[in-house]
């Protein structure tokens, strides 16, 4: 069966395929603006994150591990020698994550091809700067990683 009219007519269906359009343009321009006018802040970072030292002597010579310092990605080195570095898994170009590669006992960043030695010095790519360290605290059987400025707010001068 055949209906002599149309529901829709063509000029119809083009407008509602115009109008739709242009909604869609719109949400995507004004989504991204919207995230950036109400940014929520970030919640402060811990005074420190705690580890049992049974966690610290599974973890195999000359590897890393990651882990997570409230919102930031970490990493924790163990040397050969078996010392302990903690470093922000954050390259300093774009803030990429970085890897630890064990075979040349570097860290990679994989978005610019820029390297950072054993104890997070920039030495090859963009990186402007070294990663930024954690300080390692033992206490009998834990131990307390820290970024020495965590949980100390900044006050501005007015």
């Amino acid at each position: 069966m055949r209906l002599k009219e149309s529901l829709l007519s063509r000029r119809g269906f083009f407008t509602g395929l115009i109008y739709g359009g242009l909604a869609s343009l719109g949400a995507l321009v004004a989504y991204p603006a919207a995230r950036f006018l109400f940014h929520k802040k970030q919640s402060p970072l811990p005074e420190a994150v705690t580890v049992d030292r049974a966690e610290i002597e599974t973890i195999p010579p000359n590897s890393a591990v990651y882990f997570q310092y409230g919102y930031l990605p970490c990493i924790l080195l163990k040397t050969e020698a078996g010392e302990l570095r903690a470093f922000s898994a954050k390259c300093t170009h774009l803030d990429c994550n970085v890897q630890y590669q064990p075979e040349s006992r570097k860290f990679y960043c994989a978005c610019h091809d820029g390297y950072f030695d054993e104890r997070g010095m920039n030495i090859a790519g963009p990186p402007p700067s070294p990663l930024p360290a954690c300080t390692i605290r033992r206490e009998n059987d834990t131990m307390f990683i820290s970024f020495p400025a965590a949980g100390k707010e900044k006050k501005s001068v007015v």
